[in-house]
């Protein structure tokens, strides 16, 4: 049974996934070829307009992919965590460096971490959170809007928040926001596969942690991980 569930959702999956590869392929393929044709210096702002495009067409595709090789080892109990000490803040200071090339026009990306700056977790895995928190917070926000990270360090947990003011998610879709292939009323025409935030509660429960999450439709959500620190 546990066999014949696994061989399921791998097929639902590579046919959700080879449907959404096709948007942000032909997103990108499109700008590629425009891209060519700007070669004035007077059209610098239609460049920058194609050449956001691309980076927003290649995150779409690096989360899938991401998603794609995630899941199966999920479900396959590949995964383990794997502790370590590390610098906290210089860790989310380079990994925001990173989202901010691929947020949309005019959004902000504002970091502040307080506390211990040292933790002792499984950054690989956190990483992966933390890729599917901030680009869901980028994908559902408007261009000209913020999002807010904040990181903070003790003697015995990490807390980290992610906070947009995008779409939200109503009270209905909340309980449901964790299953497999869900995707909320709002989102259905954004692109994705319903896949990234099962796997964040897949992985914060390898690190024997928690989720919050407060969301209000048309104003906003924030995810917050408290993750032990030890």
């Amino acid at each position: 049974e546990k066999e014949k569930e696994l061989s399921n959702v791998k097929t639902r999956f590579v046919s959700t996934v080879s449907h959404e590869f096709r948007t942000p392929l032909a997103a990108v393929l499109s700008s590629a070829s425009l891209l060519a044709k700007y070669t004035k210096g007077e059209e610098q702002d239609k460049r920058d307009k194609h050449i956001a495009r691309i980076k927003e067409g290649v995150m779409n595709l690096n989360v899938m992919l991401e998603d794609l090789l995630s899941l199966g080892k999920l479900e396959e109990g590949l995964i383990h965590a794997k502790r370590e000490k590390f610098d906290c803040s210089e860790f989310m200071t380079d990994f925001i460096s990173e989202m901010k090339e691929i947020a949309r026009p005019g959004q902000e990306i504002k970091f502040i971490h307080t506390g211990n700056k040292e933790v002792i977790s499984d950054k690989r895995l956190i990483r992966n959170i933390l890729l599917n928190l901030v680009s869901n917070a980028i994908k559902f926000s408007p261009e000209n809007s913020v999002i807010e990270i904040f990181s903070n360090a003790d003697e015995k947990k990490l807390i980290v928040s992610v906070a947009d003011k995008g779409i939200g998610i109503s009270k209905e879709d909340k309980q449901h926001l964790f299953e497999r292939f869900f995707r909320a009323r709002n989102a259905q025409n954004i692109q994705g596969t319903g896949l990234g935030l099962h796997i964040v509660s897949k992985y914060v429960e390898l690190l024997n942690g928690e989720i919050d999450l407060q969301s209000k439709i048309n104003s906003g959500t924030t995810f917050k991980i408290i993750i032990p620190n030890l």
